[in-house]
């Protein structure tokens, strides 16, 4: 399945059939933009003109049925305009337009009969087949749908690019801090023990307890050390969230908010990589890896 970013653009235009029996009908055409951005639930706005409000609830089912996700507006404008050239009148109309001024004149003698100029203005304008723009929008929406989906998904497929790639960049890092914790612990608890040392000779505690027992409280305090500024599992894990990322990307859908729970993971063990680190190479990789971690959390916020 795709991934989908709640990022996107579409519009549609329709028009109504004409007339099967061949009358007048008013050129109309109606135009459906939808436009959508980051958002964490559904939430949908329209603007359309009155006369096609009853369409709203169907309207609204159409997108929640296509998107679970994202802040859309939907924008429906009509237009109405009569043919710039003159109708040919049909019979119909001529003969409603007489059996009208008749019963007019028999009301009001003294009226004044209709010039031919009026009743091509009435037959051009008034006297036209209705126009129903129901079904034309309905069309008009269904493909505005089709084409914000579409959008969505290119812009899904870029921002797993980028998360590809930023996934990759965090394993170069987790690669590159690995092979320094042997040598960083090793060198953090030699420090340790001159310490030790050198904080016994101070206060004269090695001339009055066994030097086998203050070699021993030393080697236990060494290694107490080391497990506490070994970041080896902090690692493992932050290699186990991104093979999850990665495989969640693949299979694509809606993975919107499982992404964002794996950041928060990425990002508490990168903190926690650099709070424990004891030399400065691991609280550079950490540095990156939180820099990284950042510019995923931007993109994640913009998936469905």
């Amino acid at each position: 399945m795709p991934v989908y970013s709640m990022t996107g653009y579409a519009n549609s235009v329709a028009q109504p059939p004409k007339a099967e029996d061949g009358s007048h009908m008013i050129q109309a055409a109606v135009s459906v933009e939808l436009r959508s951005v980051n958002g964490r639930f559904l939430d949908l706005s329209m603007r359309m003109p009155e006369e096609l409000r009853g369409l709203e609830p169907q309207l609204r089912d159409l997108i929640a049925a296509r998107f679970k996700r994202g802040k859309i507006e939907l924008r429906i404008n009509s237009q109405r305009e009569a043919d710039g050239s003159w109708p040919q009148p049909q019979p119909e109309q001529l003969n409603r337009l007489a059996n009208l001024e008749a019963k007019v004149r028999a009301w009001l003698p003294q009226a004044a009969p209709l010039s031919v100029h009026e009743a091509l203005n009435w037959c051009k304008s008034g006297g036209g087949a209705p126009v129903q723009l129901d079904a034309a929008t309905l069309e008009a929406a269904k493909a505005c749908v089709e084409g914000l989906a579409e959008s969505r998904e290119r812009e899904g497929e870029k921002l797993v690019a980028i998360l590809n790639e930023r996934i990759k960049r965090l394993r170069e890092l987790a690669d590159e801090a690995e092979p320094l914790l042997p040598a960083v612990v090793a060198r953090q608890q030699q420090r340790f023990l001159e310490r030790w040392q050198e904080a016994l000779a101070t206060t004269g505690a090695a001339s009055s307890v066994p030097k086998e027992a203050l070699q021993e409280r030393a080697l236990n305090e060494a290694a107490a050390f080391a497990i506490r500024i070994d970041v080896a599992e902090e690692l493992g894990r932050l290699r186990a969230h991104l093979e999850e990322l990665s495989r969640l990307l693949k299979k694509g859908g809606e993975l919107g908010k499982r992404l964002d729970f794996l950041i928060q993971e990425l990002h508490r063990e990168a903190n926690t990589l650099g709070s424990k680190s004891a030399a400065l190479e691991l609280t550079n990789v950490s540095v990156e890896m939180k820099v990284a971690i950042e510019q995923m959390r931007e993109q994640v916020q913009n998936i469905e």
